[in-house]
C-alpha cells in the first residue's frame, strides 16, 4: 500500500510540471508552488533529445508536442570558418524512435502547464507563493511560504514529500546545503536572441561552429514559421570573458550588441551570415555559462531535489531540460515501484545521481562539442583535408561516448517502451 498520497513540488518549470504529470499516473495527489504571481510564455529555444521525447510520448503529449516542436533533421559541428568537422542525423533519421525537437521554452512550458491544469485541475499550480522554509517530521513534511514581492506571509502546507525543482538558485538546495555559495561561473558569456530569417542548409539544421572560447550556435525552432518557408532561428553566441560572474540580478537582462558582436563581424560563410543573423535581431539577451558541483545526496527522508536544482549543467549537449524529464520520469517510477516514501526518494537519487554527475564533468571538458576544440588546436587556420586533421574514427567515438553517457544510444533507447506501475517494458 503506498503512504505518498500527496506531493509538495517547488518550482513550475519543466521539471516540475513534467514530474506533476508522472505522479498523477499513480493517483498521488500534487500541488506545485511557484513563486513568480504568474506563469509567462518566456525563454528562447531548446531541444529535447529522443530520451525525452520517448517520456513525454509515455505521458500521451506527443501530438501536442508536435504542434510547438520542430523536428531537428541533422547536428553539424563547424570550425570558425565555417568548415564541416562532423555532421550526423538527429531523431527519426538517425534511426531513434522517436524525435528530437527544437522549439521554444515557454511555448513547451504552457504545453505542460495546461496538461497539469487538465489532467490534475487548475488549483495544482499555485502561484505567488515563495518557499521560505520547510521542517520533515515522521509522517510528512511541512512548507511555509511567502509572497517574495512584498514578503506577505502566506501559511503553510503539508504533504508527504517535497521535491526541490526550483531551479539553479534553488532554495530547496540551498536549505539542505547552506555554504555552498553562488554557482560556478565557467569565464564565458552567452548571448542569445531569436531572429525570423531565410532558412539554411535543411531548413532544419543545428549548427555549432568555433571553439571553447568563441562559439556560434544557431537552429530554427518554430514549425509554423517554418510551413511558411522561413526560419525562426535561435541563436547563441559565446565568449570567454574571464573574471566573476554578473550578480543574479544581471542574468538574462538585455545585452548591448557592441559586447559580443564585433567578436563575429566576419563569420559570414556559404549557408549562414552570422554577423547579419546578430544584426537582425531586436533583443538580445545576457547570460552566463554556470554550472555547480555534483552533490553527494540530493534526498533527505522525505525531501528530493531534482532537474537543474539536483545537477544544473552547462548547456553543452542539448541536455539540461532533457535530463530534468528523465528525473521525473525516474522519480515517478521510484515512487510507483516502492510504498515507502523515503526509500522511494533514496531508490530515485540512486538511479538518477550518479548519470547526471558524469555529464556535468562531461560538458565542463565540452562533451561532443570537443570536436571543434580539437580541431582549432590542431588547425587553428582551417584545413584542405580534414582526415589530415582528426580521423573520422576519432570523431564517431566522441559522438558515440557522449551518447551512452547522456542516455540516448540509439540502440539501447529503442529498446524502451510504455512506461507502467511496474517500470520500463521492453517491446
Amino acid at each position: 500500500m503506498m503512504n505518498v498520497k500527496k506531493v509538495m513540488i517547488i518550482g513550475g518549470g519543466i521539471g516540475g510540471l513534467v514530474t506533476a504529470l508522472h505522479l498523477a499516473q499513480s493517483e498521488i495527489s500534487v500541488q506545485i508552488f511557484e513563486s513568480v504571481e504568474e506563469i509567462r510564455e518566456l525563454g528562447v529555444g531548446i531541444n529535447l533529445l529522443p530520451h525525452a521525447v520517448r517520456v513525454l510520448a509515455n505521458l500521451g503529449l506527443i501530438e501536442e508536442l508536435e504542434k510547438v516542436g520542430l523536428p531537428t533533421a541533422e547536428l553539424i559541428y563547424h570550425n570558425k570558418y565555417g568548415q564541416r568537422i562532423w555532421a550526423e542525423p538527429r531523431g527519426i533519421a538517425a534511426g531513434y524512435r522517436w524525435p528530437q525537437y527544437s522549439l521554444l521554452r515557454g511555448k513547451l512550458q504552457m504545453l505542460f502547464l495546461q496538461s497539469v491544469k487538465d489532467r490534475l485541475g487548475e488549483k495544482a499550480v499555485v502561484t505567488g507563493h515563495h518557499l521560505a522554509a520547510f521542517q520533515t517530521g515522521e509522517h510528512g513534511v511541512e512548507a511555509s511560504f511567502v509572497n517574495r514581492k512584498t514578503g506577505a506571509l502566506l501559511g503553510t502546507r503539508q504533504a508527504d514529500i517535497l521535491i526541490g525543482a526550483d531551479g539553479i538558485h534553488s532554495a530547496v538546495r540551498r536549505s539542505l546545503y547552506p555554504n555552498e555559495g553562488i554557482p560556478k561561473f565557467s569565464g564565458r558569456m552567452l548571448w542569445r536572441g531569436i531572429t525570423r530569417a531565410d532558412s539554411f542548409l535543411t531548413g532544419r539544421s543545428m549548427i555549432m561552429a568555433g571553439h571553447q572560447d568563441q562559439k556560434f550556435v544557431a537552429y530554427p525552432a518554430c514549425p509554423l514559421t517554418a510551413s511558411h518557408g522561413a526560419s525562426l532561428i535561435n541563436w547563441i553566441a559565446e565568449l570567454r570573458v574571464g573574471g566573476d560572474a554578473p550578480p543574479r540580478n544581471d542574468w538574462n537582462r538585455l545585452a548591448d550588441k557592441r559586447d559580443f558582436a564585433p567578436a563575429f563581424s566576419n563569420w559570414r560563410f556559404d549557408w549562414l551570415d552570422v554577423e547579419k543573423l546578430i544584426q537582425q535581431t531586436s533583443l538580445v539577451y545576457e547570460f552566463p555559462m554556470v554550472d555547480r558541483d555534483p552533490l553527494p545526496r540530493w534526498s533527505f527522508g522525505r525531501v528530493t531535489l531534482l532537474g537543474d536544482a539536483a545537477h544544473p549543467m552547462y548547456p553543452i549537449g542539448s541536455n539540461g531540460a532533457s535530463q530534468a524529464i528523465l528525473d521525473a520520469e525516474a522519480l515517478g517510477q521510484a515512487l510507483a515501484r516502492n510504498p515507502d516514501a523515503i526509500s522511494a526518494l533514496a531508490q530515485y537519487e540512486e538511479v538518477r545521481m550518479k548519470p547526471t554527475a558524469a555529464i556535468v564533468q562531461s560538458n565542463r571538458e565540452m562533451g561532443p562539442e570537443k570536436v571543434m576544440q580539437i580541431v582549432e588546436e590542431r588547425a587553428p587556420h582551417g584545413f584542405a583535408k580534414l582526415e589530415d586533421v582528426i580521423a573520422r574514427t576519432e570523431l564517431e567515438q566522441i559522438s558515440t561516448q557522449y551518447k551512452r553517457l547522456a542516455g540516448f544510444d540509439p540502440d539501447l533507447l529503442n529498446k524502451h517502451g510504455a512506461f507502467d506501475r511496474g517500470g520500463v517494458s521492453e517491446t
